[in-house]
């Protein structure tokens, strides 16, 4: 019997591909990618010459019966664009089918955008809600937002540039003005991470590009029923600390007791109210 392996891959910054996921990469038999264009790009780079194969979500049914023949006598890897396989991919089907059919999995775990995200928000998240894409009908992705108005975790979702206004708009119709960490091209050339609330993230990304991660704070999560934080208002009660004289991690301190906002978020706030240490 032959071995699946489920490989991690770069979000964008090649340095982070561990070496235990090159060495797999380089021994085995086939390579099952999501888009084969894209992980030649990573091969090349590697200077790995392995045979692939396409597998994604519109053809992962027709190819399940091949791969799984070419696992009775060699060994396969799972790829996909970036991060790891079997999030909002068919790759759990995959890994369901070589199971039933007695044969190794081995996970090589990598870097993933999810808990990426949750590390740049700085929001509670000993425990979150993954929420993947949003639906693309209007009506679906509403009712999966108004079932999130009572969720008391960080939520996580992924979205696309050209829906991103759309999704945002949406979530400050349904849940409100909540605080939001919106992560953009995590690890690439252009990475950037804006923290604040739904309107003003409305605002700042009126010509979205790149691929998005958004992590939610409801007002559930908050544990309260009154007004979201406004971080604008918190922002001034930054400044106005800072012309007193406070430098950075007293003014910080004293924020984070009076809103329970994270340090993290605090301190980004502190940063984008004026300059200064």
């Amino acid at each position: 019997m032959g071995t699946l392996y489920i490989i991690g891959t770069p979000i964008g910054n090649l340095e982070d591909l561990t070496y235990r996921a090159v060495r797999v990469l380089k021994d085995v038999d086939i390579i099952a990618a999501e888009d084969t264009r894209v992980t030649r790009k990573l091969l090349s780079h590697l200077d790995i010459h392995v045979p692939m194969i396409s597998y994604h979500a519109h053809n992962y049914i027709q190819r399940r019966e091949d791969l799984l023949h070419r696992l009775s006598s060699g060994s396969v890897a799972l790829v996909t664009d970036a991060g790891m396989p079997c999030i909002s991919d068919p790759g759990t089907d995959l890994v369901f089918q070589a199971t039933l059919n007695d044969h190794e999995v081995i996970v090589i775990p990598g870097v993933s955008a999810v808990t990426t995200a949750l590390s740049y928000a700085g929001f509670p998240a000993d425990q979150f809600s993954f929420m993947g894409f949003l639906p693309r009908k209007k009506k679906d992705r509403l009712d999966r937002l108004k079932a999130m108005g009572s969720e008391e975790n960080t939520v996580v979702l992924f979205e696309s540039p050209h829906r991103l206004q759309n999704t945002l708009t949406d979530i400050l119709n349904v849940l409100g003005n909540c605080g939001v960490t919106v992560c953009r091209e995590m690890t690439k050339m252009h990475e950037e991470i804006f923290t604040g609330t739904i309107e003003t993230a409305i605002g700042h990304f009126h010509s979205p590009r790149g691929e998005f991660v958004l992590v939610l704070r409801t007002e559930a999560a908050l544990g309260e029923v009154n007004e979201p934080i406004d971080f604008e208002k918190v922002k001034v009660e930054l400044q106005s600390l800072r012309n007193q004289g406070f430098r950075a991690r007293e003014a910080v301190s004293k924020i984070v007791l009076s809103t329970g906002l994270s340090r993290k978020i605090v301190y980004d706030l502190w940063l984008s109210s004026g300059t200064g240490t």
